[in-house]
């Protein structure tokens, strides 16, 4: 069987795709202007998901967690569903193409909370920016028919909410993927 697609990565997807579920589940909604914002823990998951999973299986836990999210426990977000699998997909990706980067394992590096949070902060960033970028262009001028100054505003009122979000992934996620990581090592069920 091909290296990628062991059952026991299987296995791990499917399991931090869960998590990425119930870490988005654990939110504070927010009303904002082109609808709402949240506080919630989802970003850490899908930071793990890249870290822990490499950038492919990765994106497809970070993706379809939160897109599984939206479809099954947010009815507001079922519309968007497909773009939370594309912007939260290329969360978990980018973390992983960072923490894999140089055709190294992140498992083997001896640097490896380093290696965690440029994933992460790069996964952060790239979510941010596409997320702030649907806020303004998708919902705010295509669905709300607003101008793009009116879609602006409505954007800068997400960024305190995603500038949380942000920030606690890039502080948990590092930390929590270096004593997984140990972990799942002593119980040889390390994905090296």
């Amino acid at each position: 069987m091909n290296k990628h697609f062991t059952t026991k990565r299987i296995v791990m997807t499917a399991l931090m795709a869960a998590l990425t579920v119930a870490g988005s589940a654990l939110r504070i909604k927010v009303p904002s202007i082109v609808g709402t914002s949240a506080f919630h823990l989802g970003n850490i998951m899908c930071a793990l998901s890249g870290i822990l999973l490499g950038p492919w299986l990765g994106g497809l836990a970070s993706g379809l967690g939160s897109a599984l999210y939206d479809i099954l426990l947010d009815p507001a977000y079922i519309s968007e569903s497909w773009i939370t699998l594309l912007t939260k997909g290329a969360y978990g990706l980018v973390a992983g193409l960072v923490a894999y980067g140089f055709h190294t394992n992140w498992h083997a590096s001896t640097k490896k909370y380093l290696r965690a949070l440029l994933a992460t902060i790069a996964g952060a960033l790239t979510y941010a920016f596409l997320y702030l970028s649907k806020t303004c262009f998708y919902s705010g001028m295509l669905m709300k028919g607003l101008t793009l100054e009116g879609a602006l505003w409505g954007t800068l009122d997400k960024l305190p909410a995603t500038t949380f979000n942000m920030a606690v992934a890039i502080v948990a996620a590092p930390l929590l993927a270096v004593a997984i990581s140990k972990a799942l090592k002593a119980a040889k069920l390390s994905l090296e």
